[in-house]
């Protein structure tokens, strides 16, 4: 049986576009760089994985809307700590903003998204 290896502390695992249209930004990037759409339901929307040629999911593009309404559309990467919540307090000591509070991600683990004292956004992930 293979072992799979997680990801190391600072690693970037996974990158989402949040916009307005997810449909739109989609075709968008089908067409621009040929990546593939599976649907991802969101309850009463889809949302979008978007998958290389060969088959290999790389990104996400997602409605901004619900916990995702307050998002800048930008692409959002995920970096992998060891403490999403003690991650998100030094954000603000050091001058950072919390713009989606720490919560649970499904099975996954857990997030929150942050923007540091330049303006940058970026996504806080321990996975489970």
């Amino acid at each position: 049986m293979e072992t799979i290896k997680a990801p190391g502390i600072g690693t970037i695992v996974w990158t989402d576009l949040t916009v307005s249209n997810a449909e739109n930004i989609r075709e968008f990037y089908q067409e621009v760089v040929g990546w593939q759409a599976d649907a991802v339901d969101m309850n009463g929307y889809n949302d979008f994985s978007m998958n290389t040629s060969e088959g290999e999911t790389t990104a996400g593009i997602c409605h901004a809307r619900g916990k995702n309404a307050t998002l800048p559309a930008q692409w959002l990467i995920y970096i992998v700590v060891e403490d999403v919540d003690a991650s998100a307090d030094k954000v603000q000591s050091l001058g950072g903003r919390i713009l989606t509070e720490p919560q649970n991600m499904g099975v996954h683990g857990r997030f929150c998204v942050i923007q540091d004292p330049a303006g940058a956004v970026a996504a806080l992930f321990t996975p489970e």
